[in-house]
């Protein structure tokens, strides 16, 4: 309400002796902004990875297949589609991850996953100056891959986590020289062994790994992406290398609540400094990819357990 407006509200109250009718009406009293879920509105976006640079978040989902959308917030709700930052003809792309090597040379990486010539899929990097793109194709990086999530530690050293699909569902972690050079050897970490993550198959993927005190925590998700059953759980460790020891409460996003299938997610502050989560929900709960994209709360409790809230049709605090 403009100066002029709040003015002439309150003499108008005053008139009728309720000052506080007025006031009622002022900025600061008004409702708190809210969300809900999907937050685009459309079936068909999954596996969202999200940054933010100079104030503005960038979000990078499976689409259609052909290369990587970018949709642009300032504040992790209304999105703007903007046109696409990477194409390739071998087509399959699926699932990116964007990492900026801020503390480097500055540049945007897409770590993406894309159909392999003669059968199966592959991750391979691209570079931009930007977070819009275009992003120049620099190479392969595994085969018989998809999921790729780059991880940079506070001392700088950096991590490639994958799945790598050759002979099962298994998630690895690559040390990296820099984002575009391996240094080493890969090391499993992760591999399906709970009931959860074997409901619709035995599947462990979607990696995403997050420092909290000392303590590395590597998420991940569960059960085949296509089912109700798709879930969200980690793992921690003292080392990005491992060993993980699974959480015991795992999974800790799963269907119920009209929630069905929530998983492949990416983790990023909003403007207030808490914790998000940007993830994909299925439509119904019949085989099939009828899904969406959705955000909900994250946190750690005082002994360092992760606590998620998935939503879906409710209107909630917004970042």
């Amino acid at each position: 309400m403009k100066f002029s407006g709040l003015f002439s509200a309150l003499v108008g109250a005053a008139l009728v002796g309720d000052v506080a009718a007025a006031l009622a009406q002022t900025p600061a009293t008004r409702p708190e902004r809210t969300y809900r879920n999907p937050i685009i509105d459309r079936i068909g976006p999954a596996d969202p990875a999200v940054i933010r640079h100079d104030g503005k978040y960038y979000l990078y989902p499976t689409l259609d297949g052909k290369g990587y959308d970018v949709f642009v917030s300032d504040d992790l709700v209304h999105w703007e589609q903007k046109p696409k930052c990477f194409t390739d003809p071998r087509g399959g792309a699926w699932a990116p991850d964007v990492f900026h090597h801020q503390k480097g040379d500055g540049k945007f990486y897409l770590y993406y996953t894309v159909d392999r010539p003669g059968g199966g899929k592959q991750i391979g990097v691209a570079a931009a100056d930007g977070p819009l793109g275009p992003f120049q194709d620099r190479g392969n990086l595994a085969d018989r891959a998809i999921d790729a999530h780059m991880f940079r530690d506070d001392d700088g050293a950096l991590y490639l986590y994958y799945v790598d699909l050759a002979g099962g569902f298994k998630i690895k972690v690559q040390p990296m020289a820099d984002p575009l050079t391996k240094k080493g050897g890969a090391t499993e970490v992760i591999r399906p062994t709970a009931d959860w993550e074997r409901k619709h198959g035995a599947v462990t993927e979607g990696p995403w790994m997050l420092e909290h005190k000392g303590l590395y925590y590597l998420m991940y998700s569960g059960s085949g992406a296509d089912g109700p059953d798709y879930a969200i759980g980690y793992a921690t460790a003292k080392s990005p290398l491992g060993p993980f020891t699974k959480y015991e409460g795992n999974p800790i996003a799963q269907r119920g609540n009209g929630v069905l299938g929530p998983g492949h997610h990416c983790v990023i502050a909003g403007r207030d400094g808490r914790l998000w989560m940007v993830y994909h929900q299925k439509k119904g709960d019949k085989i099939g990819w009828d899904r969406f994209l959705a955000i909900d709360p994250l946190w750690f409790d005082e002994q360092g357990i992760i606590h998620v809230k998935t939503t879906r049709g409710t209107d909630e605090p917004a970042p």
